[in-house]
């Protein structure tokens, strides 16, 4: 005797074309190996399979009904004729994936918890759309849930991956000027048959703008790793100050400690005060210099972002140089120098 199809899908014999489909969706769901892990749930979804290619097609299910399945497989021209048996050659993954437009819609049935507490007989009740009434696309999918769970050939949706950091360190001088910066980066790139893949190097170009702030982000779409199954991550270099031998930067402006001794800090000196340039500013003090004092010199400092005619200032820090000790004699002078 042999296979009862009606059986397998779970439906009496004279089923309409909807009853077949919606016995179809429901057995398919059920034992899909995705979902099912029990043993035999894979041989159970090719049955399920198989028994939904022949009942779909109106004339193999009129050969099944006249002559079952061994009249079907033994003489599929019917009535005892001599044509071509038939054999299911067909792969039930790719017909779950037609019929639902997605080979595993699992991440959308079941993401609201486990499905024991569904109603396995109209499994989209918890969406709403209980015997999918009034829905369009294939399988009575909305167009719009079609393109959410995959394409045509059944993958998955694809994710974008996050963004691939890199640090790009620059000097004052190049901020203060501008430059062009070449970073060589490797990267996968999916081969035109779409599974393999092959590493290729590329060169990406950042111009760097005059007086552009640490922790400014240049952003190259798509550039990071590609495979069949993810959407290559942004490359994003990220602006960072080089140490200076010199000043340190704050903003657009820049920070020169000036160095004096004591009797300069006390009597007033000159200071010469080299610039991003190669110039010397000199400044002249006659005032006393207190420890951590600081003058503003307008206008040479960095160039500022939103507009680079412009520029910050340079601040000079004082830092004073105290002896590290005195002698009798000057010790005494001092005291009767300086007021007490």
């Amino acid at each position: 005797m042999g296979k009862d199809y009606y059986k397998v899908l779970g439906i009496q014999k004279g089923a309409s074309d909807d009853e077949i489909k919606k016995a179809y969706r429901k057995q398919a769901l059920r034992f899909h190996p995705d979902k099912n892990k029990a043993p035999g749930a894979e041989d159970k979804f090719k049955e399920i399979a198989e028994a939904y290619d022949v009942l779909s097609d109106s004339k193999k299910k009129e050969i099944y009904d006249r002559y079952g399945e061994e009249g079907l497989k033994g003489h599929s021209g019917g009535g005892g004729g001599n044509g071509p048996s038939y054999t299911f050659h067909g792969d039930p993954h790719a017909m779950f994936a037609e019929f639902f437009g997605g080979r595993s819609p699992f991440d959308q049935f079941f993401a609201h918890g486990d499905d024991d507490d569904m109603d396995i007989d109209d499994p989209f009740a918890a969406f709403g759309m209980g015997g999918m009434g009034g829905m369009g696309g294939m399988g009575g999918f909305p167009r719009s849930f079609k393109s959410r769970v995959g394409g045509a050939h059944g993958s998955r949706e694809k994710k974008k991956d996050p963004p691939v950091i890199h640090e790009l360190k620059v000097s004052l001088e190049e901020v203060f000027s501008g430059c062009t910066k070449k970073m060589k980066i490797s990267r996968k790139r999916l081969n035109p048959d779409g599974c393999s893949v092959r590493t290729e190097d590329k060169i990406l170009t950042v111009d760097i703008k005059r007086g552009w702030k640490e922790g400014t982000k240049i952003t190259f779409p798509r550039e990071g790793d590609e495979t069949p199954t993810n959407i290559p991550a942004d490359i994003v270099f990220v602006v960072k100050d080089k140490t200076h031998p010199v000043f340190r930067r704050d903003g657009s402006d820049v920070i020169y400690p000036a160095r004096i001794s004591l009797r300069d800090a006390l009597c007033g000196c000159t200071i010469n005060a080299p610039t991003l340039d190669g110039r010397t500013v000199t400044v002249t003090s006659r005032d006393v210099i207190k420890p951590g004092m600081k003058k503003r010199i307008v206008g040479e400092g960095l160039p500022l972002s939103k507009c680079p005619e412009k520029r910050g200032d340079m601040v000079l820090e004082f830092v004073v140089k105290f002896p590290e000790k005195l002698n009798p004699n000057t010790r005494d002078a001092l005291l009767q120098i300086l007021p007490p």
